[in-house]
């Protein structure tokens, strides 16, 4: 009996020790997350619901934030183009990493140095891309674009980012062209995942390259398309560095045509002190990013279970 007891208490002795080594491990990132990520929602979303200017105390007001930031222009505009950019955005990057994905897995000449320079635009300083793309976009007619579109399509120049019509085009495209190598990237991975066998038997059943990509291809890669989606959403809504590089101007003031979301609630916290509003717009756009990766979620499973 006393050896039964003796093995129990060494058992229990090297479970206690196991579960010590693993939140050794585990505590420092759990640590790191409840200080930098996990206190600071909690915190935004009291905030949310009081006065603040970070100086003074707290004074709670209830949802007097919330209907303050829906009765302001800047902030509809702010969520207006954010909504706007990401449901241009996202099918348009998507399209196209697909549509390069297919092309560079091909067993074509020089295909590893295409992936490089597709995946190029994403790794490099966001900085210098954007200064690439303020010369080439420039408003003024000496921009090479507008010299194209004068003298080769017989067209009138454009402002782009300087002009409130096409700034958000702007935005779009060079949002586009930056990220699509790292979805594409993704879809590789995906498309070389793919079994040669699904394609023979296709073949075999007469399917042509078309049919072959729309019952193989897309079925097969629907789990990374729901992954690239949900990511690309997400990024898309928080997106701020681009549109402050692009139209933020000489005093980074962006003007309601190219205001999103997150530029909004930096405006409000760091320019206006008006903490509790920022707060308020950003438990906005966590409900928005939340309802839409719910819905975009409980399609994927309506989906599988078909």
């Amino acid at each position: 009996m006393s050896a039964i007891t003796d093995s129990r208490k060494a058992y229990q002795r090297r479970k206690r020790k196991q579960t010590l080594v693993a939140w050794s491990f585990i505590a420092p990132n759990f640590i790191g997350f409840a200080i930098f990520t996990l206190g600071p929602i909690i915190l935004a979303f009291v905030i949310a619901f009081t006065e603040w200017d970070g100086n003074n105390a707290m004074r709670f007001i209830g949802l007097q934030n919330f209907t303050t930031i829906f009765g302001d222009d800047r902030f509809i505009s702010a969520l207006k183009n954010t909504l706007i950019y990401s449901v241009f955005t996202v099918p348009i990057t998507l399209a196209i990493a697909l549509g390069l994905a297919i092309l560079l897995n091909q067993p074509i000449k020089g295909r590893n140095f295409f992936r490089t320079v597709t995946f190029f635009p994403y790794v490099a300083s966001l900085v210098a891309v954007a200064a690439v793309w303020n010369m080439l976009f420039t408003p003024a007619k000496g921009g090479i674009i507008n010299q194209f579109l004068m003298n080769v399509l017989n067209m009138a120049p454009s402002k782009w980012a300087a002009a409130p019509k096409t700034v958000m085009l702007t935005i779009i495209m060079f949002s586009v062209w930056k990220n699509m190598g790292y979805y594409m990237v993704i879809y590789l991975a995906g498309l070389q995942g793919i079994s040669e066998d699904l394609y023979e038997a296709a073949s075999l059943d007469g399917a042509n390259a078309l049919q072959r990509f729309w019952y193989v291809t897309i079925p097969q890669l629907r789990p990374t398309t729901f992954f690239v989606t949900i990511i690309l959403t997400i990024n898309c809504f928080k997106v701020y560095d681009i549109v402050y590089m692009l139209a933020g101007g000489s005093n980074g003031i962006i003007n309601k045509s190219a205001i999103v979301m997150v530029y909004y609630i930096y405006e409000e916290a760091f320019r206006n002190w008006k903490l509790g509003q920022a707060s308020a717009a950003a438990i906005v756009l966590f409900v928005i990013v939340l309802v839409i990766t719910l819905i975009q979620f409980r399609g994927e499973k309506n989906y599988a279970n078909d």
